[in-house]
């Protein structure tokens, strides 16, 4: 039996109980991943404000911390509606749809507020989001996930030369992979949760992530080198079943998106408030060591996949309207 289907099991048996006893009421089924408190207070939002707008009509159950599955299968139980909502790295759903792939091209975002600029598009998302319709889910709104940086557990990278030949762990992603390829490195994807042990055990040298993989992860216990490269600005994206729409009312629905979209908000605020405190904490609890770094030979040794961007017509246009806007 497949980890999906026994989670929609779960899902529905956990289910029956509550359509039994509230005939009026509609519950969302909204679930996600190992998440940092940023995340977790914008999805809590969710269901607060979504109650509130509606009187209690539409009220939402949260399966957490990987209950029902990793990041993939949770995408998957959405396309089939055994949930209704859940938050995904954009990384993933880059083999959903190609045109995710856009955030992953290396030092795409000069800066924080650019990526910024770029996510609040409306012109930029509307075209990313809906490209995984076909599929039984849809975008609908972005979170912060900061910038992706190297972490190592023999020593900092400083330039390319220590990233030659190291072991480093990358998302499943192609574009992601082919980045570490360019800078030196040997990618090995696997999930989030196999990251700890593969460091501690020396299965890889490395992995790339924000900084809350280094506490709330604990990566920092077995990883104390830090560079800030920041490669990539990849969002985290709440998608929702195509099949949720027909459970709603008009109004009910909007008052579900009109939610989610406020939670955008709640999120990025607590990411800044956090992020300091998490950098804090990783010095001073894990003894980890941060460091800054030249970013130009970095960019250099990426431009390989600037070049052959053409051939991916759809990402090469989408690649063009976002430079428009951070140049």
């Amino acid at each position: 039996m497949s980890r999906t289907y026994l989670s929609w099991l779960i899902c529905t048996a956990l289910l029956v109980p509550l359509s039994q006893g509230a005939q009026a009421q509609t519950v969302l089924k909204l679930a996600y991943a190992e998440n940092s408190q940023p995340v977790k207070e914008a999805l809590k939002y969710i269901g607060k404000a979504v109650s509130e707008k509606t009187n209690g009509e539409v009220t939402i159950q949260y399966f957490p911390d990987s209950q029902l599955g990793g990041e993939r299968e949770l995408v998957e139980m959405a396309q089939v509606g055994a949930i209704d909502i859940t938050k995904v790295s954009s990384g993933l759903l880059e083999s959903f749809s190609p045109l995710y792939g856009v955030f992953a091209l290396p030092y795409l975002f000069p800066s924080e507020q650019s990526f910024y600029q770029v996510m609040d598009n409306n012109d930029v998302m509307k075209t990313v989001y809906q490209s995984t319709a076909p599929q039984g889910f849809t975008g609908v709104a972005w979170y912060d996930s900061g910038a992706r940086n190297f972490y190592m557990t023999k020593g900092p990278v400083k330039t390319l030369a220590d990233l030659k030949g190291k072991k480093i762990r990358v998302m499943q992603s192609e574009t992601s992979i082919n980045t570490m390829k360019l800078l030196g490195a040997s990618p090995i994807a696997m999930s989030q949760a196999e990251v700890y042990t593969s460091l501690q055990q020396g299965i890889i040298d490395g992995a790339e992530n924000n900084e809350f993989a280094m506490t709330i992860a604990r990566h920092g216990e077995v990883a104390k080198y830090y560079s800030y490269d920041m490669h990539t600005r990849i969002p985290d994206i709440v998608v929702i079943s195509n099949l949720t729409k027909s459970k709603l009312a008009p109004a009910e629905y909007q008052a579900l998106m009109d939610s989610i979209k406020e939670s955008e908000t709640v999120e990025k605020e607590a990411w800044k408030k956090e992020m300091d405190k998490t950098r804090k904490l990783a010095e001073t609890q894990f003894g980890v060591k941060f460091y800054n770094i030249d970013q130009a030979p970095f960019k250099q040794a990426v431009q390989p996949i600037y070049d052959q961007l053409e051939k991916k017509p759809a990402v090469y246009q989408l690649y063009k309207k976002i430079s428009k806007l951070t140049q």
